[in-house]
C-alpha cells in the first residue's frame, strides 16, 4: 500500500461563541485536514490540531512541503518508520505530524476493515465519560454555560482560571452552591507567574470541592509544578508539560503531577499518545484526553485512543467537534447523557465532505 499523494488543506471554521481562557479568545478555530492517497485506491484523512504557533495554514505549510517530499512513495502500512522518519527531518511541529500519522491509521484501518480502537488493542470500556470546558466571563454568562451543559448531561466541568482571582472564586462558587454534585476542576493554562502564587490561588479555590488543577505553572517549569504538588491537596494535572513521550519521562522524574492530559495531536499521532500512556501507567498515573479543540476527524482519533487505553481515571474532552458550528466531515461519533459512545465503521469511521472542505478551506 504505497503513498501516492499526500496533501493537507487548511480550514478554519468559526465557532458559535467566542471561547475565552488565559491564552485569549477564539472566534474560530484553524486546522489542517490531510489526505493520503495510495496505489490501493483507499484514501486516509488526518487533521492537525493546534491552538499554538504553527495553526493550519502553518502546519499545512509542512506537511505539502517537506513531508510529503518525504513520505510519497513509501509503505503506508510501517505507521511507526514512517513516524520516525518525520521525527527525524522535522523538530517538534507535532500537530503537523499527527495528521499525517492519523491518517495512516485510518488507511490500515481501512485496509483491514476494522476500526482503529480494535488495532490499538480493542476496547476497553463501553462508554466514556466526557468534561465540557467553560469559556471565562461573568457569574450570569458561566451559570448559564453550566445550566445549558448539565441539562445535556455533563458532570463534569471545567472552569478557566488564572486572570482574576475574585472572578475565579465567585464563578465558582455560585457553581458549587448551584450544583453540589458536579465534578468542577479549573484550567489555569499557564496563567499563574510562580509557585508559591499558585500555592496561593489553589489553596483559595480548594474550598469549593474542586477535582483537580491543570496546568497552574509554565509548562517548562516542572520544579514549580513539584512544589505546586507539594503544598496542596488537590491533584495536579499537566497539559503543556506533556506534549511527548519524553516530557512524559520528564515530569515522571521530577515527580512533577500527578495526571497527564494527553492529546494527539500534541503528541505527534495516536501512537505517541498511546507511548504516554504507557508510561503514565508504568508509574501508576492516570490520564485524561484533552482537546484543541479538533473538528471531526481529530476527534475521531481521540476517540479511538480513548476507548483502547485503560488508565484513562477522569471525565476526558473527546468532543471537540462539538465546540464548532460545522464540520468538514460526516462521522459516526455519538454522546449520550455526557458519555461517548464508540466509534463505528473501519478506520477512523469519518467521510470528508468534499463540499464542506471546500467551503472552509482557507485561500
Amino acid at each position: 500500500m504505497k503513498i501516492t499523494a499526500l496533501r493537507a488543506t487548511p480550514v478554519r471554521i468559526p465557532r458559535p461563541t467566542a471561547f475565552t481562557s488565559s491564552l485569549g479568545t477564539h472566534a474560530a478555530t484553524e486546522n489542517a485536514v490531510i489526505e493520503i492517497e495510495t496505489d490501493s485506491g483507499l484514501v486516509g484523512i488526518g487533521e492537525s490540531s493546534s491552538i499554538w504557533d504553527r495553526m493550519g495554514v502553518g502546519c499545512a505549510d509542512d506537511i505539502n512541503g517537506l513531508l510529503a517530499g518525504l513520505l510519497v512513495g513509501r509503505d503506508a502500512a510501517r505507521i511507526r518508520e514512517l513516524t520516525d522518519l518525520m521525527d527525524a527531518h522535522l523538530d517538534r511541529a507535532q500537530p503537523a505530524k499527527a495528521g499525517i500519522e492519523m491518517a495512516l491509521w485510518d488507511l490500515l484501518g481501512k485496509s483491514v476493515d476494522a476500526p482503529v480502537y480494535q488495532l490499538l488493542g480493542g476496547a476497553v470500556r463501553d462508554k466514556v465519560e466526557l468534561s465540557r470546558s467553560l469559556s471565562m466571563g461573568t457569574v450570569e454568562q458561566v451559570m448559564e454555560q453550566a445550566k445549558r451543559l448539565v441539562g445535556e448531561g455533563y458532570r463534569t466541568l471545567k472552569m478557566k482560571v488564572g486572570r482574576d482571582p475574585a472572578s475565579d472564586a465567585a464563578n465558582l462558587e455560585s457553581l458549587r452552591s448551584r450544583y453540589p454534585e458536579l465534578k468542577l476542576r479549573v484550567d489555569a493554562n499557564m496563567g499563574w507567574r510562580n509557585p508559591k502564587e499558585a500555592v496561593r490561588h489553589i489553596h483559595d479555590l480548594e474550598a469549593f470541592g474542586i477535582e483537580m488543577v491543570e496546568q497552574p505553572l509554565h509548562g517548562s517549569d516542572l520544579e514549580g509544578l513539584r512544589f505546586v504538588r507539594e503544598h496542596v491537596e488537590v491533584p495536579i494535572m499537566a497539559d503543556e508539560s506533556v506534549w511527548t513521550p519524553s516530557d512524559a519521562m520528564a515530569c515522571v522524574r521530577a515527580g512533577a503531577v500527578d495526571v497527564f492530559n494527553v492529546y494527539v495531536a500534541e503528541a505527534g499521532g495516536i501512537g505517541p499518545a498511546a507511548r504516554i500512556f504507557g508510561i503514565a501507567d508504568a508509574a501508576r498515573l492516570t490520564c485524561i484526553i484533552g482537546s484543541m479543540p479538533e473538528f471531526g476527524i481529530g476527534t475521531s482519533a481521540q476517540a479511538h485512543l480513548a476507548f483502547a487505553m485503560p488508565n484513562i481515571g477522569y471525565g476526558s474532552d473527546v468532543n471537540g467537534f462539538v465546540y464548532h458550528q460545522d464540520d468538514v466531515v460526516d462521522h459516526s461519533l455519538r454522546i449520550e447523557d455526557g458519555h461517548l459512545l464508540p466509534p463505528t465503521g473501519p478506520g477512523l469511521g469519518v467521510q470528508l465532505d468534499a463540499e464542506r472542505l471546500a467551503r472552509y478551506r482557507m485561500d
